[in-house]
């Protein structure tokens, strides 16, 4: 199983960005549940938002209406659509996700993508 994290970029504050993260290999469906943590410069990696295969959703206080998560079951992708982005959102941002497969069939397994840089100007 592979994560694929891709939409990061450039961009000034107030504006807005959408991640793509996209699992790939062999697993049993639909995915238990994705999302994303951040890590900025010299800090520790903290959680942004989850999405359970109920669709129930969490987010951390920090980007409580400004992000949104959402997933598409079929395509295997889940999106973080970040809005009135903030110097402050600055950081590599890793997807996560809990997935069964033939190797781990009872309990979901971690799996991590790659981060992708997220650089918001002031």
């Amino acid at each position: 199983v592979q994560l694929q994290a891709s939409g990061g970029g450039l961009v000034q504050a107030g504006g807005s960005l959408r991640l793509s993260c996209s699992a790939s290999g062999s697993f049993y469906q639909p995915i238990n549940a994705i999302g994303w943590y951040r890590q900025a410069p010299g800090k520790q990696r903290e959680f942004v938002a989850r999405m359970g295969s109920s669709c129930y959703r969490t987010y951390a206080d920090s980007v409580k209406g400004r992000f949104t998560i959402s997933r598409d079951n079929a395509k295997n992708t889940a999106y973080l659509q970040m809005d009135s982005l903030e110097p402050e959102d600055t950081a590599v941002y890793y997807c996560n996700a809990a997935i069964r497969s033939a190797e781990y069939p009872i309990y979901p397994h971690d799996y991590w993508g790659q981060g992708t840089q997220v650089t918001v100007s002031s």
